[in-house]
């Protein structure tokens, strides 16, 4: 008998402990969503055993992000295509102007014989813009640009030449010239009179978001489309010659996760790479698993986006994605880290880490009357499930009808910071005017203050809390909760922004005296 309770121990022991081990290797796999931030429009390209990936941050400059991974899973920022995409109006936020929204979109990475390619496109400067250098991570990028600007494009290298596939529902194909100057207009073709077919007519957005592969001598071209009443689906089209004809088929329709192409690893996987808009924290890139069957690429798990991947797991977006900065810096380093980015083309006269060491100085040089129009305010991705950005601020510079501190940036932002009118100063929590503006007010009499936004993006519920210190230890709620939503006016994910403007007098300055983000919230209710 005691034998027997013994193996029974033994066998329940056993059973526990292969659960245990189970449990333990599915929480090392990688999980869905991959990046819990705005990354979308990516395209991904494996050199070696090393991959990278652009994405788009349209009106953001520097502007079309390289990022960099050894696993297919975690990822960090390596480099920017350029410092600004074209310098007009729109894109300096000068006489009125702004091109929220717009900027560069979709792009396309390519390595070929030694050179990187990432060609982009934009309705701000109506060109197609292609850059091109032999150190994708340092540069320099040696730019070609030419009219117009191809709609949601991929390059293409094939039998010595360089094409252009590009357009919705009608996909049309063109030679490049072999310097990148323009294209050959006597190669242009529809290769795809309505890509959208493979999904009925019945559509809210045509076939679009081209990206070309060719695996075994095949081509394929993956699009995305929207038919009503549905979800965001992949269509994929198969071709023996570049110039077509092309088949088409529903490759996947699950959860919205679409957009993108293909990639293997060095061990011959194979992944599709995708993205999901995911409300107010942006378009958040997945994995899905491909297997190829018959010629084709078949994406998904019986049609599904799996939550695991055979993949290493993913570690936290900080500092590789996103990251905290106390703004201190070896002598002689007046940069920033390639997690910030401005909203528009910055003034560069205007700012600075070197003025006042250990502190971003942002100085005023013009009046705006509207946040949107200020210039230099610096940005950076929030992050989901939840996240909190947090900043010290020294407001001893401002001038009266001056207006500094922290926000979330979409159409429907929301400040919490410092106004200074006359001789006084006062923390107000603001919304965009169509809720009203400023929402509450306390007076300030003291020149440094702490302010922290919570964004909690968790099953979508979008809502940003606004806080406000005195000591940096005792957290006061100020206004009311932002209700975030992703509009397609800004087209992009909320991020974390520092400000300072003046709506009166300019040549005031504030210093920030450091940015914190986290992937938690603590105060919010």
């Amino acid at each position: 008998m005691r034998l027997q309770g013994l193996l029974k121990s033994l066998f329940i022991y056993s059973v526990f402990t292969c659960a245990l081990i189970g449990e333990f290797q599915a929480q090392e796999k990688a999980q869905n969503p991959l990046i819990y931030a705005d990354v979308p429009d990516m395209s991904i390209i494996r050199v070696g055993d090393t991959y990278y990936m652009s994405s788009t941050t349209m009106h953001m400059n520097p502007g079309v992000p390289i990022m960099k991974s050894q696993d297919l899973t975690n990822w960090k920022l390596v480099n920017y295509a350029y410092d600004t995409l074209v310098a007009n109006d729109a894109m300096n936020l000068d006489n009125g102007q702004q091109t929220y929204g717009r900027g560069s979109w979709a792009s396309s990475l390519r390595y070929h014989e030694g050179v990187y390619y990432l060609s982009t496109f934009s309705a701000t400067s109506g060109m197609t813009h292609i850059y091109t250098t032999k150190d994708i991570e340092n540069g320099p990028w040696e730019l070609h640009e030419f009219k117009p600007a191809y709609h949601d494009h991929t390059l293409f290298f094939e039998d010595g030449k360089i094409y252009m596939i590009w357009g919705a529902g009608e996909l049309s194909i063109v030679e490049l010239n072999a310097d990148l100057s323009g294209v050959k207009e006597e190669t242009k073709k529809i290769l795809i009179e309505n890509a959208t077919a493979p999904i009925g007519s019945n559509i809210i957005l045509p076939a679009e978001g081209s990206q070309l592969f060719k695996h075994d001598g095949k081509f394929y071209l993956f699009n995305i489309a929207w038919p009503r009443g549905g979800m965001r689906t992949v269509i994929i089209h198969r071709a023996d010659d570049i110039m077509g004809p092309y088949e088409g088929r529903l490759a996947l329709q699950d959860q919205g996760v679409a957009q993108g192409g293909l990639i293997d690893t060095p061990e011959g996987d194979w992944y599709a790479y995708l993205f999901q808009d995911s409300g107010a924290v942006g378009r958040i890139p997945y994995l899905v698993p491909v297997e190829w069957k018959d010629g084709w690429p078949v994406l998904g798990v019986e049609g599904k986006v799996p939550e695991t991947l055979d993949l290493p797991e993913n570690k936290s977006l900080i500092p590789g994605i996103a990251h905290s900065d106390d703004f201190s810096r070896e002598k002689g380093d007046g940069s920033l880290p390639l997690v910030w980015q401005w909203n528009h083309n910055p003034n560069n006269d205007l700012w600075s880490v070197e003025e006042r060491p250990g502190f971003l100085r942002l100085k005023t040089g013009r009046i705006d009357t509207a946040f949107v129009q200020a210039k230099n305010t610096l940005t950076q991705r929030t992050l989901g499930p939840v996240s909190s950005g947090t900043v010290k601020l020294d407001v001893s510079q401002m001038k009266a009808g001056d207006r500094a501190g922290l926000t979330v940036l979409q159409k429907k932002y929301g400040i919490i910071g410092v106004r200074c009118d006359a001789d006084t100063k006062q923390i107000y929590m603001s919304k965009n005017a169509e809720d009203g503006g400023v929402i509450a007010t306390v007076p300030l009499n003291q020149n440094e203050v702490f302010f922290k936004i919570e964004c909690d993006f968790r099953n979508r519920t979008d809502k940003a809390y606004f806080y406000y210190s005195l000591d940096g230890k005792t957290w006061n709620e100020l206004g009311s909760v932002l209700q975030m939503q992703y509009t397609l006016p800004h087209f992009m994910g909320y991020r974390f922004g520092l400000f300072n403007y003046a709506t009166e007098t300019p040549g005031g300055w504030v210093d920030f005296d450091y940015f914190e983000i986290e992937d938690a919230i603590r105060h919010s209710k």
